[in-house]
């Protein structure tokens, strides 16, 4: 059955993960070639177990196994992913900020990596992105040293067997601290180039880099930012050729636009405000993908809010008009309780060609869970659209109620075929066999546990908004 032409796109919570301390980055793969998207992250965090990286293997319906672990000395920074040795498996790569290097981990194609390599940087790597930047078909790590001494942006070539060439090339931007990369064809050439987000007292400037197709580059035109800006992504937003940049300004709430003229230079910024004065956002997250299936590149962002006296996180979806331009967001909140997402990735989890999303939570090990996975549900909205929760429920005996009231925002009725509930648990439910456009519904939850201990199960709804069910996460404690 062919998705529908989406008008909006809602992201429902489906599972949360426990990991390492403090992660801050995170990247997405098929690590073990089973046709189902997995992701891996990075923790610098020694307290607790760490710091390492750690792949977790996606069973193909947005629910993921134990993560594989690997540790880090010293810490791992930012992560990038690539084949680094032509064999066809994703290897990893990230900066070791306490180390003064990258480390590397060789994929060995079954979810599984060989033990970390180092090679050396300038002082303080932090950002860290992958590309063939001196043309020969090989990729190569470039990374960014935050030292205050001599911050500047260093480049390791590979040799196409996994291995890379030191020392690193330097090339010295103007005296700030690197803070983002994002690498692209921006000026038409065949050399690769950089957009580095650079880090000033009262502002930052994002730097471009033009490549000279050795590994080395020159100073290009620089356009002045918001302080903390500490994500970048490149991307062509208009689907003209050019690429353009999207920028994620912490202290700005708010994310800024540069649209690429194609010979290396871009229009001056045009920022997109997140969270609002009773509600500050802080970004410090950025994505590009199409979250409602119309065509056109959206803006994603996961940002830090800050509301009376509490911390929590939003999922912020700008859709795109298709020139460059960006309509207002549609939030789905909250997302995590104190919280504050480091690093966000958009693929499909659950194989219904809507793309869901992930993000690292660096205050997670406040509350138990530092790596959350949302589901694209298309036009159906759910509220609350976190896990439903039962706590301290007698055995034997059954909840009161919890209600989720399902939402049809799309432009046709929407057909429910099927509504099941799995795990501890019963559901009742007003929505019948169809919903009409704009209309609401509700399912009821109860919780009803057979003996002490913790229990989880689902609601699943098969409906026409997606190829795979809507799925409810419920989670129960029984005494």
């Amino acid at each position: 059955m062919g998705l529908p032409s989406l008008a909006t796109a809602q992201v429902l919570m489906r599972s949360g993960y426990i990991t390492f301390p403090t992660p801050n980055s995170v990247v997405v793969a098929d690590f073990n070639h089973d046709g189902a998207t997995d992701f891996a992250i990075s923790s610098y965090s020694s307290n607790g177990g760490g710091p390492g990286i750690e792949v977790f293997l996606g069973n193909g319906d947005g629910t993921f196994k134990s993560p594989i672990k690997y540790v880090v000395t010293n810490g791992a920074g930012p992560l990038a992913v690539g084949d680094l040795n032509h064999d066809g498996k994703p290897d990893l790569v990230a900066s070791s900020f306490g180390s003064n290097a990258v480390v590397v981990l060789l994929g060995n194609g079954d979810g599984t990596f060989q033990a970390p390599v180092t090679y050396g940087t300038p002082d303080d790597p932090g950002p860290v992105v992958l590309g063939d930047f001196n043309n020969d078909g090989n990729l190569d790590i470039a990374t960014g040293s935050q030292t205050n001494i001599n911050p500047s942006v260093a480049v390791l070539l590979g040799n196409g067997d996994g291995t890379f060439q030191e020392p690193a090339i330097v090339t010295y931007p103007p005296y700030s601290l690197p803070e983002a990369f994002a690498t692209g064809n921006f000026n038409g050439d065949k050399n690769l180039d950089l957009a580095v987000t650079l880090g000033f007292i009262s502002s930052d400037t994002v730097q471009i880099l033009t490549g000279n197709g050795d590994g080395t580059f020159s100073l290009g035109a620089s356009y002045t930012l918001d302080p903390f800006s500490v994500a970048v992504v490149a991307a062509d937003l208009r689907n003209n050729g050019k690429t353009d940049l999207a920028v994620a300004q912490d202290e700005g709430g708010s994310l800024a636009v540069l649209l690429g003229n194609g010979d290396g230079t871009f229009e001056e910024p045009v920022e997109y405000d997140v969270g609002n004065s009773l509600a500050p956002g802080f970004p410090a997250t950025v994505a590009v993908g199409d979250m409602n299936g119309d065509g056109h590149p959206d803006l994603v962002s996961v940002p830090h809010i800050i509301a009376n006296n509490s911390n929590y996180s939003a999922v912020y979806i700008f859709p795109g008009k298709g020139d460059g331009t960006f309509s207002s967001p549609e939030i789905s909140y909250p997302a995590a309780s104190n919280s504050s997402p480091q690093g966000l990735a958009l693929a499909d989890f659950n194989g219904d060609h809507q793309i869901d999303l992930t993000f690292a939570d660096e205050f997670g090990t406040r509350s138990g869970v530092s790596e959350y996975v949302l589901l694209n549900t298309g036009t159906v909205k759910f509220s609350p659209f976190s896990v439903l929760s039962f706590n301290n429920q007698k055995h034997g005996t059954t909840s009161p109620p919890q209600t989720v009231t399902l939402t049809n925002q799309g432009k046709a009725n929407l057909t429910i075929s099927s509504i099941k509930v799995t795990g501890q648990f019963g559901a009742t439910s007003t929505c019948g066999k169809t919903v009409a456009r704009k209309a609401s519904c509700t399912i009821s939850v109860t919780f009803s546990p057979k003996s002490a201990g913790v229990f989880s199960g689902t609601v699943q709804i098969n409906d026409s908004a997606s190829t795979k069910p809507q799925a409810i996460s419920l989670s129960g404690k029984g005494y």
